[in-house]
């Protein structure tokens, strides 16, 4: 069946009923809706020709549903890595060294009790 076609021809739908040939536009369908378009499960009439697509309507619903599932675990995984790294960040902010502390005690040299006994001798 063409995409430019003005009749529907019959088919069978999801549920196995048979849906008798149709001319488009039908009594429910707009003025402009004169093409056959659908699946092969499903048809109707719509405004632009080249709308058909010869897989069964239930073949299409298979693909949403998987890409569905794909898109929210990988929304899952964004949000988890998200809120791993603000988790992260606040530890690293709230555990962070205020000063840093090399370990060793500065002196003056004026008072440096190595000069003391270097100027006694």
């Amino acid at each position: 069946m063409s995409g430019g076609a003005r009749v529907c021809s019959g088919y069978s739908n999801v549920r196995e009923e048979l849906v008798a040939r149709f001319k488009c536009p039908r009594k429910t369908d707009g003025v402009d809706e004169v093409y056959c378009c659908g699946f092969s499960d499903l048809k109707y009439c719509c405004n632009e020709a080249g709308n058909y697509f010869p897989y069964p309507h239930g073949y299409m619903w298979s693909l949403s549903i998987g890409a569905m599932v794909g898109l929210g675990v990988a929304a899952l995984l964004l949000l988890i890595f998200i809120f791993s790294a603000f988790v992260m960040c606040c530890l690293y902010f709230y555990n962070k060294p205020q000063g840093l502390d090399s370990g060793l005690k500065l002196q003056s040299l004026a008072t440096s009790p190595l000069q003391e006994g270097k100027s006694n001798s």
